[in-house]
């Protein structure tokens, strides 16, 4: 499709992001060209730049670039998008299901959208999830693929707008749990480290990784972002090891792997952040516990609460713990019910 036109947002299609309407009406546009053409500001909203998670709004005019031609349509085969298995998978993981809302237990290893060689997602697989909905379900925030527990879809329009602002506005409360290197000291308190993307390596970028930043380098720092995280230590063995409940105050890309590795305490597992099994960070080591321990990240989404989109009461939706942290926590002797309801309150 040669040269640039514009095109309007219908007042069906408004309050959803960029890049699912642009997805829409242009499917042989790959999601990272999409961001790649936000990024040169070759797509705008109403003249201004934007991403590819602005949200667009009906009456609003698009700017499209240049684009490769649609493909020549092919004879049509009618294909099972999701298997059985994966189907039966992504409805064994359901914690909550409502007329708005599923909160899913999602599994360590499975990313939450595609990207980069990334075919099998939560994205692609929450159609085994659309019940009697007329649409599939829809994503309204993030886990890290190697992160399990409690994430949110909402089943319509309205319900994705209400529980994207809810989110936005801190409305939600999200209680982490992590198997950590070391004992923090003091038990209890408050990272507020900021956090900006170091470049990786190779054409695609492979290997980028946040950095912490001193809370006044912040504003100074091109990119840097600020970012809070509240910790307390719920269970230690010894000083190798211990228990930590995490609360993010703030929502930025792997900022509790970073926080915690900063501190000196990598969340066991994650071979990102943690350094090598013999590295001595801080009070703790490096976040391989080593034996018959799991070397899979050790963090997992245990809560979140959020007003009920009807009645709004507060509810709260529990994830269990994924099977190599329940192995862990066996080996440690570590109880469940050491565990407060809140580990922030002052009671716990």
């Amino acid at each position: 499709m040669s040269g640039v036109h514009f095109r309007e947002v219908k007042p069906d299609e408004g309050d959803q992001r960029l890049d699912r309407w642009f997805r829409g009406h242009y499917p042989q546009v790959p999601q990272g060209r999409i961001e790649k053409m936000c990024r040169k500001g070759e797509i705008r909203v109403d003249g201004g730049r934007v991403k590819g998670s602005t949200r667009v709004e009906a009456g609003q005019t698009v700017r499209i670039p240049p684009l490769p031609d649609a493909p020549a349509p092919q004879p049509f085969v009618q294909r099972t998008r999701v298997s059985d298995a994966d189907a039966e998978m992504m409805r064994n993981a359901v914690l909550y299901r409502d007329d708005d809302i599923i909160a899913i237990n999602k599994p360590a290893g499975l990313p939450t959208q595609g990207g980069s060689g990334q075919t099998r997602h939560v994205d692609g697989l929450s159609e085994a999830l659309q019940f009697d909905a007329e649409d599939k379900p829809r994503l309204v925030h993030r886990l890290d693929k190697d992160t399990s527990g409690v994430l949110l879809l909402a089943r319509n329009r309205q319900a994705a707008k209400a529980l994207t602002d809810a989110l936005r506005h801190k409305a939600t409360r999200k209680i982490y749990w992590a198997a950590v290197a070391g004992v923090p000291f003091p038990r209890t308190g408050t990272i507020k480290f900021g956090l900006v993307k170091a470049p990786g390596h190779g054409r695609g970028g492979e290997g980028e990784k946040m950095i912490c930043l001193h809370p006044d380098d912040v504003r100074q720092t091109e990119g840097a972002k600020r970012a809070e995280t509240d910790f307390t230590v719920i269970s230690a063995l010894g000083g190798r090891v211990s228990w930590c409940a995490l609360e993010p105050v703030t929502g930025r890309t792997h900022q509790l792997r970073t926080h915690m590795a900063e501190l000196g305490h990598p969340i066991i597992g994650d071979g990102k952040y943690g350094g090598s099994g013999q590295e001595n960070l801080g009070d703790g080591w490096g976040a391989q516990l080593g034996g018959e321990m799991s070397r899979k990240l050790h963090l997992h989404a245990r809560s979140l609460t959020f007003r009920h989109l009807g009645t709004g009461a507060p509810l709260t939706v529990t994830a269990p713990l994924p099977e190599h942290m329940v192995r862990t926590w066996k080996s440690l002797e570590w109880s469940l019910d050491d565990a407060a309801d809140d580990p922030f309150s002052p009671e716990a």
